[in-house]
């Protein structure tokens, strides 16, 4: 595939995945969807591929949905759906776009590091609750704005907003629908660290490298996995067997991926 929306490279075993519609602060399109699961797909092929750094081109991460073609920017009848790649399940019931980019991020098998350089609004800030770090640029802002425009969160976001920051600031976040500063999602736990935005990039690029460079592919996946099915467990005892299949698995000379 040819991306326009999307920028993807492989340097030094690390993707850069970038958002790549400046004019538009990156707003978010059927096609960018489309462009970031084929992607995606590429990283999971590619054994080169041990980190991803998912980025945007310009000043901003993602101001959110483009809504710029109006009444059909993300239509949900099924012609023009069609047309435009929209997906929809064998009962005609459309799927948001969003969530697709989310549901694709989560099950990708290589850590994917977000480097959030400017403002991150709707789908802009719930499609990087899959990844596994965050980082954000000091002048960056969030804003989980659904209700102030009579919508409710997207993109699987109330599965996975409680689970970063807990149920309370995911409650009081989406319920104001305010728009917040790097601070405050760096004191929630929205984000790891924060940096000016000429030394985000190089930071990211060197916590991807220490994966990359430093670590087994094989236990990075697996344990990439691991945690986040852990997630939905409730008792310690499943990682427990996990744990020991894998501990049989290696002694036995096994391929610990199986």
């Amino acid at each position: 595939m040819q991306y326009t929306e999307i920028a993807y490279e492989v340097a030094d075993h690390v993707a850069p995945l970038t958002l790549d519609r400046p004019e538009r602060l990156n707003a978010f399109t059927v096609t960018m969807q489309r462009e970031l699961c084929h992607a995606v797909d590429e990283i999971d092929a590619d054994p080169e591929v041990r980190a991803v750094v998912l980025t945007g081109r310009g000043r901003g991460f993602c101001a959110g949905a483009d809504l710029g073609g109006g009444g059909d920017s993300f239509a949900t009848d099924s012609a023009t759906a069609a047309e435009s790649g929209g997906v929809r399940e064998p009962d005609g019931r459309h799927r948001d776009e969003g969530g697709l980019v989310a549901l694709r991020f989560f099950t990708c098998t290589k850590p994917i590091i977000a480097a959030i350089n400017g403002p991150a609004v709707g789908v802009g800030v719930t499609m990087t609750l899959p990844c596994d770090i965050r980082l954000a640029a000091q002048s960056a802002r969030f804003g989980f704005v659904f209700a102030r425009r009579g919508l409710v969160p997207e993109a699987c976001s109330s599965w996975f907003l409680p689970r970063v920051v807990g149920i309370s600031r995911a409650m009081e976040w989406c319920a104001t629908g305010r728009v917040f500063g790097a601070d405050e999602a760096l004191a929630g736990g929205l984000v790891r660290s924060l940096h000016p935005a000429d030394e985000l990039l190089p930071a990211a690029y060197a916590l991807a490298g220490e994966i990359a460079q430093s670590c087994s592919a094989v236990s990075v996946t697996l344990t990439r996995a691991m945690l986040w099915r852990m997630l939905g467990e409730d008792h310690p005892m499943a990682a427990h067997r996990i744990d020991s299949a894998l501990i049989d698995a290696v002694g036995a000379g096994g391929d610990v991926r199986e």
